[in-house]
């Protein structure tokens, strides 16, 4: 596993953004662990994991591309981070956009906030997780109604490696349903695999009984 990979499950529990115990989803699914990119809240944070994004980006989908959108209102801190970090790490001046709820009838008006998308833009579509694909289905139509453009592919930071709406994860659903790349910056088995029964700043977070959880709920609700 890539250091950076290592790097980011530790931060995602220093950041107390990764947690396990019992959790509801909105899908209902009772889980035994939850991801929440509210919690980067600190700059230092936001600089950290814009870091994490591009270098997740790069690996996967190469500097060749121009805007970064980050479906609101989580995507938008996301895609401004990682547009800063981006050009930190690998000098390309990409630019960010993301959507509004409610489109603005004054002033900047519209209905996308940043950077205009134009004819023969690409675009890679930033967000924190995805578990049903739902947030696509909006952005979608949203960028492809800017013009000529090419949708390159979906960065996540953590795929579940759960069911979607079907047998598939719903990365892949996405792949299938739209033509595009989905990836993330780590899985839930790399997740596991770096935290199971290893101490890490003086605790041990994946025990014996999380992992059991975690094994029962992929029997439930796993890839096939």
């Amino acid at each position: 596993m890539e250091a950076y990979k290592q790097e980011f499950i530790e931060f995602m529990v220093d950041s107390k953004v990764l947690k396990f115990g019992e959790f509801i989803l909105k899908s209902g699914r009772k889980s035994p662990f939850f991801m929440n990119a509210g919690l980067y809240v600190t700059g230092a944070q936001l600089e950290k994991l814009g870091e994490y994004y591009a270098k997740a980006i790069y690996e996967n989908y190469g500097a060749g591309f121009d805007v970064l959108f980050g479906p609101a209102y989580k995507g938008i801190p996301l895609s401004v981070a990682t547009t800063m970090a981006f050009h930190r790490l690998y000098g390309k001046e990409i630019r960010y956009c993301s959507n509004r709820k409610e489109a603005k009838d004054h002033g900047d008006a519209g209905i996308l906030l940043g950077s205009p998308i134009k004819d023969g833009d690409k675009v890679v579509i930033i967000e924190d997780v995805t578990t049903s694909g739902k947030s696509i289905e909006e952005t979608f139509p949203i960028i492809r109604a800017q013009g000529d453009v090419e949708i390159v592919g979906l960065m996540v930071s953590l795929n579940r490696m759960e069911r979607g709406k079907g047998t598939q994860s719903a990365l892949d659903e996405i792949k299938e349903k739209y033509g595009f790349e989905a990836n993330a910056i780590v899985t839930m088995a790399e997740v596991v695999e770096h935290l199971y029964n290893k101490e890490y700043d003086g605790n041990i977070i994946i025990d014996d009984k999380i992992k059991s959880a975690i094994d029962a709920y992929y029997e439930e609700y796993g890839v096939k």
